[in-house]
């Protein structure tokens, strides 16, 4: 059953599921994208760098985290309209992320009756609570789901 737009309240929080960072994401994404940077792929590069050791891509932290499972989810999402990030800190294979997130704006959506545009602030953070990106990401959520459920 879907949530729909009537029921989100700002200042709801929530927290996502985790998932660890390994070198197989990393390898994937870069294959993906074609952003084979040295900061991703040269481990000797990187041991002569500030973190020591390969980060993984911005992008792919960005893109996890629009994939871990939270209550976001349950929501009537009809489009995902706008993202923002800001890459705060370096990601490693390794490294167990997860998101806490808090509905910063619901307001009805100005072409579409009964749809409502809701802007969400997202914190990305490893496994020692440390910031590595934060955001907010804009969803339009309708009614109700495509069964039509409220």
């Amino acid at each position: 059953m879907s949530v729909p737009f009537a029921e989100i309240e700002v200042g709801r929080s929530v927290t996502s599921a985790r998932v660890t960072v390994t070198e197989t994401h990393i390898v994937l994404f870069a294959g993906l994208t074609g952003d084979f940077n040295p900061l991703h792929m040269d481990a000797q590069f990187m041991a002569d760098s500030a973190y020591g050791k390969r980060i993984a891509h911005g992008m792919l932290g960005h893109a996890i985290s629009t994939g871990l499972r939270s209550a976001i989810d349950d929501w009537a999402i009809q489009a995902f309209l706008e993202t923002q990030r800001r890459f705060v800190a370096p990601i490693f294979a390794g490294d167990t992320v997860h998101y806490e997130a808090s509905v910063r704006e619901a307001r009805p959506s100005r072409s579409k009756p009964g749809y409502g545009v809701v802007k969400v602030a997202m914190t990305l953070r490893n496994q020692r609570g440390e910031t590595v990106q934060e955001g907010e990401d804009v969803l339009l959520v309708g009614p109700a789901d495509r069964e039509g459920h409220a």
